[in-house]
């Protein structure tokens, strides 16, 4: 029994793992996700048109229903699945091409892997058009570690003559890639137990990130992400936010100079009792 299934069932915070599976919990109630009675809670994550909706019907089935993302016109779907005598649920994501937050659609899917920190984030990528996902999947891997990869059309890419190494790709990301026809039903049970290998601590994922070439970036961002860390306690990936901030991203910039970059951390989180830094992050952003 991991953390999220001693949070889920009512066992005291006694030590930090669960400590970590309660602020988690309290983070997905925040966005909206019920996680009373599931043992997982899985993204699944991708650009328009890749499959995705397809994916999500493939794992779930009937278990479904759609409601809208609290504070937005955004529609939510979210179904579950049993495997292996575990329950999952699956909180389909809007589809985007990037994290970056220019849209509505981008700023949720954003927040739900940033703040709600999902058990596995489930990217869904068209095997026809890879080079196109590529950018989303490095985006995300920069903010969490459980990536599953649904290499979903590869029966498209054959058909145009292009031959997917889902072994190599898998090396490359440092994370599960399982090639699938979604509408055929093909690769489905291949990636049920990926996301459970995942979600169990199974499969150990290394995701490839990218460094900073230049040595002044790169301490720019750690000693930005320090700052971050100090100004909001409990924040899921202090280094992402470092970088959106020097890139000039400025809903984030917004969200921690008001503080509200806090709101979707656990309320067990002394956010508002060091305010301080968070002004010093803004400010030396800025001034970068």
């Amino acid at each position: 029994m991991n953390a999220n299934d001693n949070a889920l069932s009512g066992a005291m915070p006694g030590t930090a793992c669960q400590s970590c599976a309660l602020a988690r919990n309290a983070a997905l109630i925040k966005l909206g996700v019920d996680v009373e009675g599931w043992d997982y809670v899985v993204a699944l994550a991708g650009n328009p048109n890749t499959g995705k909706s397809t994916v999500f019907n493939a794992l779930t089935g009937l278990r479904q229903h759609t409601g809208n993302w609290p504070g937005k016109t955004v529609t939510r779907a979210e179904g579950g699945f049993l495997y292996n005598g575990k329950r999952f649920k699956l909180v389909d994501l809007p589809g985007t091409y990037s994290l970056l937050s220019t849209s509505v659609d981008e700023e949720v899917a954003r927040d739900f892997i940033l703040f709600g920190q999902p058990t596995v984030t489930v990217i869904v990528a068209d095997a026809t058009r890879l080079e196109r996902n590529l950018n989303l999947i490095l985006q995300i891997l920069e903010i969490t570690d459980r990536v599953v990869i649904c290499l979903n059309l590869i029966d498209e890419a054959q058909r145009h003559g292009l031959k997917v190494d889902e072994r190599a790709l898998a090396r490359e990301l440092g994370v599960p890639v399982v090639p699938a026809v979604a509408r055929k039903g093909e690769g489905i049970r291949e990636l049920l137990a990926a996301i459970d290998d995942v979600a169990t601590g199974a499969i150990q994922t290394r995701p490839r990130r990218i460094r900073n070439a230049d040595r002044r970036v790169a301490e720019a961002v750690a000693q930005l992400a320090a700052q971050v860390e100090r100004a909001f306690p409990g924040l899921s990936n202090a280094r992402w936010v470092a970088m959106r901030l020097l890139e000039g991203d400025e809903r984030i910039s917004a969200a921690v100079r008001d503080g509200t970059l806090g709101e979707l951390i656990a309320e067990n989180v002394p956010v508002a009792a060091v305010p301080r830094p968070a002004e010093e992050a803004s400010a030396w952003a800025t001034a970068r």
